[in-house]
């Protein structure tokens, strides 16, 4: 379609089992804001719909693990995302969520309209079932071996090391996840969406029509999965907590939560609607709606080829136009998780560095993870805020506000004659606009938000040429036509920014008090009109629009990073279980001294080998240790150490070692001598009994 009437514009439901980190801001919402502040200030009809994703296996392990009930862990995680999208200037119009009355009949009526048109099959399956739990185990209660590459902690669903998606019963080795029981298989009825019986029309929609216009990671997933053919997928569990399947027989079931999530764009839309006094249908059903979904890489097969197939299947809906899924955001080179804590939480980074939104939100965007996984580091995060937004960007606008006030008072100078010079910074800020709308039109976000900064950075150029401080002392007349045309570029910045720096955009307004006088310049007046700011305005006084992130600030993230991980490591840590139980006499066998190291050397070509003469005060004796990596030769000559002196000797790369000297480790996998604790008083070769 040409012009759209109107845009439905949805984000992908944040799940309700933490809050809100970097990696999910990077992936949908920023993008999908910058994109609905766009579209709005070019005066479309826009309806940006989001909400909590509240169903599901791990709200249930996670209600589980903490003793209270799902509703009680829903509850609070739709508080803190909420805040932390209404923080971070998210302009969804409406925000819901899956446990809302208005999902529950909305999820209820589509599946029954599918059921009675006849688009599910319903078969008896033979299902994973937990006898101590007395319970059938959903996908995510279930873990086992990946059939595909052998991860040992793959989920019923899907193996999160390979990205494989199979079926529980597939697993190899499956355990559940609630007692650790090994399940058995047990019959039970579900209802499936048979894929297969669309797969036609979707190769159709997709490979065909959407070729040219979808991203390749978005094209490539899909059609590896049309050429290895679409299956029926079942539709609904068996759990209590959901929503009940809404026919005969579905007792002790719900609707399967991808089944239900997608379902909650159109429910959050006629809330909207509902409460805005608007007809909801025209945003899901008038083929003159441009329907977009923002989600991030590990929901494309929800969203293009599940959810438009049970659009299809119903009927009376529209396809999406695009969606424009984005890869992954690592964090210091580590993928990011929840469950581990490796992860920046947005509302923990309001704490951090308070009313600095946008430099995350810029940040995010320079760095956006369009085409391939990115990788977030705070050294980089603090170099787009020190050098972009604090030099560039905000050096301008200080620059321009306090000369204006220096030599006009604040307010905006009549020009003169413009030179060839002036003429050209003007005719190439009438250009940015269409070159941001272009980038945003397609989607990329990270390519217009480095045009914006080209602006500021023509106005830096333009300014820094010109040298209005130098030229008032000689021409007074030609300095108001610099700060005459610094100032259109200034007006434009604080338009042409409020998609990508919200914040900073509206400080800026009021800096240039065009948003009480009136005068507030659109996105297409900067194109279209010759003046912005007109003469004899008066601007506000200046005030800084970003503060400089110092490196103790990055530092402190960096440690906070480094704690995680160890505590992560000590988690991880293997331990060895005890070996086989031993007699006394066994152990009366062995002949342990008290012994020095007289000398020490690396051993040639190994890492972790070190060759000691060591006085066991019965002789010296060569011994072969692996320590090398723990300590250097220097650190260990006049050490005194234990040895076990009646070890049958060994060859080691040549070398008879005649001995063992002995080591253990700490909890953090670091090796340290076993000694003596009075080695003051120590004779060498006394034995330990």
């Amino acid at each position: 379609m040409s012009t759209p009437k109107r845009y439905t514009i949805t984000a992908a439901l944040p799940y309700t089992n933490g809050p809100i980190h970097i990696g999910h801001l990077a992936g949908v919402y920023v993008p999908a804001d910058i994109y609905s502040r766009y579209l709005r200030l070019q005066g479309h009809d826009v309806a940006f719909i989001c909400g909590s994703d509240e169903h599901g296996v791990p709200i249930t392990i996670k209600a589980k693990k903490e003793g209270v009930s799902p509703q009680d862990i829903v509850d609070k995680y739709h508080a803190i995302i909420k805040q932390s999208f209404i923080d971070f200037g998210i302009t969804f119009d409406n925000y819901s969520r899956t446990t809302a009355k208005i999902h529950h009949e909305t999820a209820s009526e589509f599946f029954t309209t599918l059921y009675n048109k006849g688009e599910f099959i319903e078969e008896v399956t033979e299902q994973l079932y937990d006898a101590e739990a007395n319970q059938f185990l959903a996908d995510r209660f279930v873990v086992g071996i990946c059939p595909k590459c052998g991860n040992e902690e793959s989920y019923g669903d899907q193996c999160e090391k390979c990205g494989t998606s199979h079926n529980a019963t597939d697993l190899i080795n499956p355990k559940s996840v609630i007692t650790g029981a090994t399940p058995t298989l047990k019959k039970t009825k579900h209802w499936f969406l048979p894929l297969n019986k669309h797969e036609a029309f979707l190769k159709e929609w997709i490979l065909k029509e959407h070729k040219k216009d979808w991203k390749p990671n978005v094209y490539g997933q899909c059609k590896s999965w049309l050429d290895d053919g679409l299956r029926p997928r079942a539709v609904t569990r068996d759990l209590d907590w959901g929503i009940p399947v809404p026919v005969e027989g579905g007792k002790g079931k719900v609707l399967y939560v991808w089944f239900d999530a997608p379902i909650g764009y159109i429910s959050s839309t006629k809330e909207w609607a509902e409460r805005e006094g608007k007809d909801w249908e025209p945003y899901w059903k008038d083929k003159d709606t441009k329907l977009v979904h923002f989600i991030g890489k590990d929901n494309i097969v929800f969203h293009c080829i599940i959810f438009p197939a049970m659009l299809k299947a119903e009927g009376s809906y529209i396809l999406p136009d695009n969606v424009p899924a984005n890869e992954f955001l690592n964090l210091e080179g580590n993928k990011l998780s929840t469950s581990k804590n490796w992860a920046v939480w947005l509302h923990e980074y309001l704490r951090e560095f308070p009313n600095q939104q946008d430099a995350l939100r810029y940040a995010l965007t320079a760095n956006a993870p369009e085409t391939k996984d990115n990788d977030f580091t705070w050294k980089d995060f603090q170099a787009r805020n020190n050098n972009e937004l604090v030099a560039i960007f905000g050096n301008f606008i200080n620059r321009v506000v306090v000369l204006t006030h220096k030599y006009y008072d604040g307010i905006v100078p009549t020009p003169n004659n413009f030179s060839a010079i002036d003429k050209d910074v003007l005719s190439k800020l009438k250009a940015f606009p269409n070159v941001i709308s272009s980038s945003i039109e397609r989607y990329r976000f990270r390519e217009a938000s480095q045009e914006l900064m080209n602006l500021a950075r023509l106005g830096n150029k333009y300014l820094a040429d010109e040298e209005p401080w130098k030229v008032i002392k000689e021409d007074e007349e030609r300095v108001k036509t610099i700060m005459y045309v610094a100032l259109q570029i200034a007006s434009a910045l604080a338009t042409l920014s409020e998609p990508f720096l919200p914040f900073t955009s509206n400080k800026l307004k009021n800096i240039l008090n065009v948003t009480l006088s009136g005068v507030e310049t659109s996105w297409n007046d900067i194109t279209t009109k010759d003046v912005l700011l007109s003469s004899g305005h008066q601007i506000a006084k200046a005030e800084l629009l970003f503060s400089k992130i110092e490196d103790k600030d990055i530092q402190l993230q960096l440690d906070k990073l480094e704690a995680t991980k160890k505590v992560n490591e000590a988690e991880n840590k293997t331990i060895e279980p005890q070996k086989d139980t031993i007699a006394f006499d066994d152990f009366t066998k062995l002949d342990i001294r008290v012994g020095t190291i007289l000398e020490a050397e690396k051993m040639p070509k190994t890492k972790k080998l070190l060759v000691l003469k060591v006085d066991t005060g019965i002789d010296v004796r060569t011994i072969v240790s692996g320590i090398a990596e723990s300590f250097t030769p220097e650190e260990v000559v006049g050490k005194k150490v234990t040895v076990l002196v009646n070890l049958a000797p060994r060859t080691l790369r040549g070398v008879e070692s005649e001995g063992m000297i002995l080591m253990t480790e700490t909890p953090q996998g670091d090796l340290v001598f076993v000694n003596p604790t009075e080695s003051d008083k120590i004779v060498n070769g006394l034995s330990i009994s």
